[in-house]
């Protein structure tokens, strides 16, 4: 079971795995309403490094990015359920649309993103090469979405 942590602890952490041998994998999202596409590209992300850190998006970019209504559960309980995944060692939040800054911070080996990206449309990935980073596409098809499952969602009750 992982940790929900501040960027601060998340840094030394980081520090201290690297000292211990230890290679990182960062994969980043919003993970409003979880389904097995997400855990597909955890699984896929925690294959990628000795320790998977999970960047959640605060609910202000969640707003920003998906819309009006959205997110639907809030971040600290994001955060909370993804920590709880055997392949999950940490987990911290973040705001904005990408996730650069926190890539800058902590320069994880390996970088993952869903298959709904290629490796040159990934929004990062310039950040990820400049520090000698990878890139790693990870998951099943992009056949889930969350917007999806509320669709089908607001379709059952209405039945």
């Amino acid at each position: 079971m992982g940790y929900v942590v501040t960027c601060e602890e998340l840094l030394k952490l980081v520090c201290e795995d690297r000292s211990a041998g230890k290679t990182l994998a960062l994969a980043n999202g919003c993970f409003d309403l979880l389904h097995v596409g997400h855990l597909r590209y955890l699984v896929g992300a925690a294959l990628e490094a000795d320790r998977l850190i999970v960047a959640v998006n605060d609910d202000e970019s969640v707003t920003m990015l998906k819309g009006r209504g959205r997110p639907i559960i809030p971040s600290t309980e994001r955060a909370e359920i993804l920590a709880a995944f055997r392949v999950v060692d940490y987990v911290v939040l973040f705001s904005g649309e990408t996730v650069s800054d926190l890539l800058d911070a902590i320069k994880p080996d390996v970088h993952c993103k869903g298959t709904d990206y290629t490796v040159e449309s990934v929004p990062e990935r310039e950040i990820v090469r400049r520090y000698g980073g990878r890139t790693a596409i990870v998951g099943d098809q992009k056949n889930r979405s969350t917007h999806d499952l509320l669709i089908q969602i607001v379709n059952s009750i209405g039945r």
